[in-house]
């Protein structure tokens, strides 16, 4: 009861700042407090301490995007969206978000000379930058709690850095979040487009029916998944691709959303398969947000500089376009 009490409590609050939140602000919540809750006991389980401040300030990123701050905007727009379908030119993936823009660029001009129309959405607005605001938000938690452990070692306050990390959490968990929902990480965000042989919804209205409507519908709570999230994983081998996969794997569901709402199973909330679903992807996410933590606290043990420095020229990885070195593959 006090934990519904709280998760109420912290949806009204999100909802009153920013009204147009992904997931309805109830999907950033529950999947925030999961993953808190599933955090294992040698990991940064300060963070349960502000687990209602963060599940709150997780909606903080849609309300960036209001177009009254139109260079806040520019900017966070992209970092919500990454679809995959848009992006099979890219093999592999950039490791740094300029190499990715000025390869989109290319692709944009290469395209346009042949399919001007086509051209139109081949930028950085309607393709995305989830990824990359993942890993960046993750590499301020990592840094944030390589800050936390020196204040501990030398017995100083460490209340304020806490409050920083908390906020970083909701920050890169909202991106997790948006990658959780299907539709964020394709082109059929807003309605099927193309070919459409199995006449799925091409309205905009599914979008929100599924990841508002019926999250609100069946109250969706932290408990209902708890017990779906693996166990902890990802914590070897390379992160970026780690939360590639993520990505490509949700994308992978988008057809079964248009399918539960061509069947009207999205407007059934008793419906065990629709809320099977919610809760599969809800696990999902609250799985890879606890993951990322998990390993945040591990690599914030080690030290936080090496050499040669990504924005030496004299570095062997070094890309002048870019005026640094991408972010390297781990070693094996």
């Amino acid at each position: 009861m006090r934990r519904k009490l709280l998760l109420a409590l912290t949806l009204a609050a999100s909802i009153h700042a920013a009204p147009a939140l992904a997931w309805g602000g109830r999907g950033h919540a529950v999947i925030d407090h999961a993953a808190l809750d599933a955090l294992p006991e040698d990991g940064p389980v300060f963070l349960r301490k502000y687990a209602e401040f963060i599940g709150e300030e997780a909606g903080a990123p849609d309300s960036w995007r209001s177009s009254s701050e139109p260079f806040s905007k520019i900017d966070e727009d992209p970092n919500h969206t990454w679809f995959v379908e848009r992006l099979q030119f890219l093999k592999p993936v950039p490791r740094s978000r300029y190499a990715f823009v000025l390869a989109l660029y290319r692709e944009h001009e290469r395209v346009r000379k042949i399919d001007p129309k086509a051209a139109e959405r081949l930028n950085v607005r309607w393709t995305g930058t989830m990824p990359y605001a993942i890993m960046e938000g993750y590499g301020r938690i990592v840094a944030g709690m390589r800050s936390l452990r020196w204040k501990r070692m030398r017995g100083e306050p460490t209340a304020n850095i806490e409050q920083t990390l908390a906020f970083y959490t909701a920050w890169m968990s909202h991106y997790i979040g948006d990658g959780t929902q299907p539709h964020h990480v394709s082109i059929h965000c807003e309605g099927w487009v193309g070919p459409n042989p199995k006449g799925y919804a091409t309205g905009g209205g599914i979008h929100g029916a599924f990841e508002i409507g019926y999250a609100d519908a069946i109250d969706l709570q932290p408990e209902n998944f708890a017990k779906r999230i693996d166990a902890p994983a990802r914590q070897e081998g390379d992160l970026f691709e780690h939360v590639l996969t993520f990505l490509n794997e949700s994308n992978a569901d988008v057809e079964k959303i248009f399918d539960l709402d061509k069947r009207k199973v999205l407007a059934d909330p008793k419906s065990r398969e629709g809320r099977d679903f919610v809760y599969r992807r809800s696990a999902a996410g609250a799985a890879m947000l606890r993951d990322l933590l998990t390993r945040a606290w591990t690599e914030s043990a080690k030290p936080g500089e090496g050499d040669p420095r990504p924005q030496d020229p004299t570095n062997p990885a070094y890309d002048p376009e870019t005026g640094s070195a991408p972010a390297p593959m781990p070693a094996l």
